[in-house]
């Protein structure tokens, strides 16, 4: 068994639930999670968040959705110092890209805001800044169901990224 995933098992409520919050700020789905323990390898705990994800409603979505900054900029509303480290960490192509592509990321996050009512949510892994901005683009087109669905998704792919970090650190 992974050594991470073993000492989770074991620890106390505060800390497990800890843990997966940095994950996913969703405090049900981390809540959800910790319920499940023990679990008992890698592949059950990356089949476990995805099903405890598939039963999180809106309210769930928003409350993770909340712990995430904006593309091209460093603070979230609500994040732990882990989510914050891995965000910088995933959103770092952004870090590098031209003012121009920023300036865009800045109308458009204000844009997206205003017509969903949440945080731009990209699985930013792998993608550069122009990538993620084309992508925002296109979702600006949506509307507000399928987007809020797609930024679920989105969270469900960036979760499974970061349990696979924590897993190894």
């Amino acid at each position: 068994m992974n050594a991470v995933l073993q000492t989770w098992n074991a620890a106390n409520a505060e800390a497990a639930l800890a843990a997966m919050i940095a994950c996913c700020g969703s405090r049900r789905w981390a809540a959800a999670m910790v319920a499940k323990r023990p679990i008992g390898s890698v592949a059950e705990l990356s089949v476990a968040a995805d099903e405890v994800w598939s039963k999180m409603n809106e309210a769930d979505w928003m409350d993770a959705f909340a712990c995430h900054p904006r593309i091209g900029e460093r603070k979230a509303e609500r994040a732990s110092a882990q989510s914050v480290a891995w965000s910088r960490q995933e959103q770092s192509s952004a870090n590098n890209a031209a003012e121009r592509v920023l300036a865009e990321f800045a109308v458009g996050n204000e844009l997206y805001e205003q017509r969903y009512g949440f945080t731009y949510i990209v699985c930013a892994t792998g993608k550069s800044a122009e990538e993620m901005l084309a992508i925002l683009n296109r979702r600006l087109a949506s509307d507000r169901e399928t987007e809020l669905r797609e930024a679920a998704e989105q969270q469900r792919q960036i979760t499974q990224i970061r349990l696979g970090k924590w897993l190894v650190e």
